[in-house]
């Protein structure tokens, strides 16, 4: 892709994804992450009904009145994309790839996140950390993301959850919240996900296209598994061979979701080709 076709599609992209985080999501983000904690504020003079707890005593004996303190919430935070960018995400059979999906939320995420002045950083992951972007500030910042989820090319095709959430969890010192953008086609991250989601706030996106869900009658095709590289001839006019399929996409999705709420980590499904407005707002309503 050369200079000027990337910059067109960083702008594009910034300009829908922006939108929506300045028009829809800003209010519902800053009641669904509400930082740190709280901070102290001012003091102001005692009132009917506030708590004796909240009493300033040096300034209360200094004036001869009482006064007591106010706090703040604390509202700038750190937050982390741990982005899947193996082989899988090349998929899609509707409208867009997983890849491109994962791209536009991450903008709205990115966008939400400094117009409520919390840094922001990425972590690009196969079956192996890619790329790791520091969290930071700002319009430059943000632009950088996007342009590295246009263009950015893996080395590994494969994906290792537990890898990115380990790096995760060693890199990031203090608690940020850490969204985990990914298809999960992967095995054996209960663990480091509990880890990671004891000491930060993690909460999952699962990206999927209609396909994937629900094998389709097409004939004998040859089915490619772009993370391995093998290759396998499938009769989907067999109700049995797609029936089989379907089983397992219930059972995997059943498996996920036990995961998740085993481990308290919000999930929501996103899928290729439909409106991502909706279930983003219904994950930060939840939140709030």
């Amino acid at each position: 892709m050369d200079t000027t076709e990337l910059l067109k599609k960083v702008r594009k992209i910034e300009i829908k994804t922006r939108g929506l985080s300045n028009q829809i999501f800003a209010g519902e983000y800053h009641s669904a992450f509400k930082g740190k904690g709280m901070t102290f504020s001012e003091v102001r003079e005692y009132q009917y009904g506030d708590p004796i707890k909240g009493i300033d005593w040096n300034v209360t004996a200094r004036f001869n009145h009482p006064f007591v303190k106010i706090f703040e919430e604390e509202r700038e935070m750190t937050v982390m994309l741990l982005v899947d960018v193996s082989a899988s995400k090349m998929f899609g059979t509707h409208m867009q790839l997983k890849r491109d999906l994962i791209t536009e939320v991450a903008a709205v995420l990115s966008f939400s996140a400094i117009a409520n002045n919390d840094k922001i950083g990425v972590i690009f992951f196969s079956d192996q950390v890619e790329r790791y972007i520091p969290p930071q500030k700002g319009k430059k910042h943000i632009l950088r993301i996007i342009r590295d989820l246009i263009e950015f090319t893996p080395e590994h095709k494969g994906t290792n959850i537990s890898e990115a959430l380990r790096f995760y969890t060693n890199v990031i010192k203090k608690r940020s919240t850490g969204f985990i953008l990914s298809d999960f086609i992967d095995q054996d991250f209960n663990t480091a996900l509990k880890i990671a989601n004891n000491k930060h706030d993690v909460i999952a996106l699962r990206v999927f296209d209609r396909h994937e869900k629900s094998l389709p009658d097409v004939g004998l095709i040859q089915g490619l598994d772009a993370e391995t590289g093998q290759k396998k001839w499938i009769d989907t006019s067999s109700k049995e061979v797609r029936n089989a399929y379907n089983n397992w996409w219930k059972k995997y999705t059943e498996e996920l979701q036990t995961v998740f709420s085993k481990n308290g980590v919000d999930a929501i499904d996103l899928e290729t080709g439909r409106d991502y407005v909706r279930s983003l707002i219904t994950l930060f309503k939840h939140r709030s």
